[in-house]
C-alpha cells in the first residue's frame, strides 16, 4: 500500500489557446508555498480540483513548462471541471 504524503502540495495552470500548445505551469510548491497557491486561487475565484495524482504529476514539471503529450487526457478532464463550474457562474 503506498503511504499519502501528508504535506500539501498545489499547482497552479494557465491556458491561452492563442498563444501555447498546451497549458503550463505557472506555480508550484508544498507545505506553506502551495497554501499560499490555493489561498490567491480561492481569493481571485479560480477553480481548485484536489486531485493528488494529478498534482504529484505536475509538480514534477518545471515552472512555464508545457504539459507533456501523455497527461493530456488528464488535463483535459481539469480543463472540463474548470469550464463546467465557469459555465454555472454565468
Amino acid at each position: 500500500m503506498k503511504k499519502q504524503s501528508t504535506t500539501k502540495k498545489a499547482v497552479a495552470l494557465k491556458y491561452d489557446g492563442k498563444e501555447d500548445i498546451a497549458p503550463r505551469i505557472k506555480a508550484k510548491g508544498s507545505g506553506a508555498i502551495a497554501e499560499k497557491i490555493i489561498e490567491l486561487a480561492k481569493k481571485h475565484g479560480v477553480p481548485i480540483k484536489d486531485d493528488p495524482d494529478l498534482v504529484e504529476i505536475l509538480s514534477q514539471l518545471k515552472i512555464d513548462e508545457a504539459i507533456p503529450p501523455e497527461i493530456y487526457v488528464a488535463v483535459a478532464e481539469l480543463l472540463s471541471f474548470v469550464y463546467s463550474i465557469n459555465s454555472k457562474k454565468r
